[in-house]
């Protein structure tokens, strides 16, 4: 039996029952029942197949495309009646449990889970699955698998169909990481399970069956680009203009910024959106919008976030503060450029909230003159970066010093004005 709901709790208006390959078979007592007692039965075609007439006789309903967008709509011509939504595997995990609970709250939900694909998948590999990375291309570019690409690391991929695994084989290739072992594991747990495997420097395999898990067991080639996971990746890394902010620099301001989870960060006078691109890195979570006014670099800076898999950065080719009129409030700004823009640092200080951070770099005397005010008004910490580089000086060796960056940042308190 179905235990009974805590006393006072109100009763679920909506049954999100997972389901797997295995299809009606595979369910558990709670999940059958919660379908075959629905007046309507809400999912994907291929879901609703998996159902028997016999035994689940409510009205079928197919989710309309785009899915979100329609939830709401949907959900509200069947109010008053016993609805069961259809997910594959755990509904809470990468699939419609999310955007239902944002919809109706969680106490509106029984959540009846299934075995998700990945849980299934390390049982036939043999991986903990607290020590695989998970990348769902599921309504997402294949550029996500590029920031998870680490030498002996195991990833397993919840591909968007059948082109999948091929599309991440082209990308391993691509990244320098050809030597990988990949696994495509297809219909789990259903009948017609099967898996193939190859290596992605030879990978020739037809497309097979559109639900499949690809597993990456991750093999960086000797001469390829090695990305570390903390802010300052190698210049190389970046296609620029000479418009970068180099490597020490780049680490000393992104630990100034301090990303944190679902953080969002204004990058003002992106150049090739390197500090942008190392934000979204961090955690992939973690939300950023580059302002640069130069088409061309705005363009560089998109395929340096796909390149480095970080796909969601948004671009926002236009001149700031004026760019910045209607971007969502962010937790941090960074500003790498254009400080003497009239309004700019008013701008970037008045969208923070109390506990927000404000970073902005300068190597000139005018802009440094700016920040030396800004931080007497303010506080926070004004500090000078100087790096130098050995060079072959003749037969011998010498320093060669780049020019100097002064760096403001602070925190604005809740006290704080502009």
């Amino acid at each position: 039996m179905t235990p009974a709901p805590p006393a006072g709790t109100p009763a679920a208006a909506v049954a999100v029952v997972g389901i797997g390959a295995d299809g009606w078979d595979g369910l558990p007592a709670a999940s059958r029942t919660a379908l075959a007692e629905a007046d309507v039965l809400i999912g994907g075609a291929r879901q609703l197949e998996l159902l028997p007439a016999d035994r689940c006789p409510g009205e079928r309903v197919r989710w309309p495309s785009p899915l979100r967008p329609a939830v709401p709509g949907l959900l509200a011509a069947h109010a008053g009646r016993r609805v069961a939504v259809l997910a594959s595997g755990d509904p809470m995990f990468y699939g419609i449990g999310r955007a239902l609970t944002e919809e109706l709250g969680a106490a509106a939900l029984r959540v009846l889970p299934h075995p998700s694909a990945v849980s299934l998948a390390c049982a036939r590999l043999g991986w903990p699955v607290e020590d695989t990375e998970v990348v769902t291309l599921v309504g997402r570019p294949a550029a996500r698998v590029a920031a998870s690409l680490h030498d002996g690391r195991r990833l397993l991929v919840l591909s968007a169909n059948a082109a999948t695994p091929a599309e991440v084989a082209a990308l391993l290739r691509e990244h320098g990481f050809g030597p990988s072992r990949l696994r495509v594991l297809e219909q789990l747990g259903g009948e017609r399970e099967s898996t193939y495997e190859g290596v992605a420097d030879s990978w020739s395999h037809e497309p097979g069956d559109a639900l499949n898990v690809v597993a990456v067991e991750c093999r960086r080639s000797p001469d390829a680009l090695r990305l570390g996971v903390v802010p300052g990746l190698p210049d190389a890394a970046y296609d620029n203009d000479g418009q970068l902010t180099k490597r020490y620099v780049r680490a000393a301001t992104l630990a100034a910024l301090a990303p944190a989870p679902g953080e969002l960060l204004w990058d003002v006078g992106g150049g090739s959106g390197s500090i942008a691109v190392e934000w979204l890195r961090a955690h992939p979570s973690c939300r950023a919008v580059t302002i640069e006014k130069n088409p061309v670099r705005a363009e560089r800076i998109t395929r340096n976030a796909e390149r480095l898999g970080v796909p969601g950065l948004r671009v926002v080719t236009g001149a700031a503060p004026a760019a910045l009129a209607q971007l969502p409030a962010p937790d941090a700004v960074f500003i790498g450029g254009g400080l003497t823009a009239p309004g700019l640092l008013d701008a970037g200080w008045a969208a923070l909230p109390p506990g927000g951070r404000l970073v902005a770099n300068t190597v000139t005397l005018e802009s440094e003159a700016l920040l030396t005010e800004w931080y007497r008004r303010h506080g926070g910490e004004l500090v000078r970066l100087a790096v130098a580089q050995a060079v072959p000086v003749g037969g011998f060796t010498g320093w060669r010093q780049a020019m100097p960056v002064t760096q403001w940042s602070v925190t604005k308190s809740g006290e704080q004005e502009r």
